[in-house]
């Protein structure tokens, strides 16, 4: 349901896709109507429907809050330091998230691809 002339100021504040094989990632940075931001990451995969013979896109989707964003970035952390450290002839995760080195978040890697590509809005 549309709220026409509403004061509904909801908008997405950044919004990042990362394209990988057949799936796409989605970062957006939402606010709620409390103005308090929050970011929700989307896996949308291309699917065939072979009922109606035409392509969908299969959409999974994560809300995380401010609240949680320190236990999420330490997780994300941890698992990628534990690939990192069980398959290190990947030289790219390599290069990006090195374990024991804390200054490689999460948040700070999303923060550099912004400032990299000028317009936060991009995709």
């Amino acid at each position: 349901m549309e709220n026409f002339g509403s004061q509904n100021t909801r908008e997405d504040i950044y919004s990042k896709a990362v394209r990988a094989g057949k799936r796409t990632y989605f970062f957006d940075v939402k606010a709620t109507r409390n103005e308090e931001f929050y970011l929700t990451i989307t896996e949308s995969k291309k699917r065939f429907n072979q009922q109606t013979g035409k392509f969908i896109f299969e959409k999974h989707k994560i809300f995380l809050y401010r609240e949680d964003f320190d236990k999420f970035q330490e997780a994300l952390q941890e698992a990628f330091s534990a690939i990192v450290e069980a398959q290190p002839e990947v030289p790219q995760m390599q290069r990006q998230f090195q374990p024991n080195k804390p200054e490689d978040s999460f948040f700070e890697v999303l923060d550099e691809d912004a400032e990299e590509s000028g317009d936060p809005q991009n995709d």
